[in-house]
């Protein structure tokens, strides 16, 4: 949804693009996919991982948390990370070890 300068990406779980279904495997594995698809849909919007100004995080575990953190910054290289909220230990759709929300800034026009 895009309202006011702002893109709004609602839970990126971690969906093969090609398949439709999870990603098997560890939470890195998962977590990689998200941010991937995540910025897959920034890019069709003329937007990079630059452009993310919030991450909500919902995580099945959050002793997986540091793992975030490391590939986030993978990501997020400049060391400028969006604010972000996380928030662990909830069941989350089809089984994903995580989902991430975003808003970001709209680079559409």
């Amino acid at each position: 949804v895009k309202y006011n300068g702002l893109v709004f990406l609602s839970g990126q779980i971690a969906l093969d693009p090609k398949t439709m279904e999870i990603v098997e495997g560890c939470f890195e594995k998962q977590a990689y996919r998200v941010l991937n698809n995540i910025k897959a849909v920034l890019s069709a919007n003329g937007g990079t991982m630059n452009d993310c100004l919030k991450l909500s995080v919902y995580l099945n575990d959050i002793n997986d948390f540091p793992i975030l953190n490391r590939i986030l910054g993978e990501y997020f290289v400049s060391g400028d990370y969006p604010t972000r909220t996380v928030v662990g230990n909830v069941k989350l759709p089809k089984n994903s070890l995580l989902k991430i929300d975003v808003i970001a800034i709209d680079n559409s026009k």
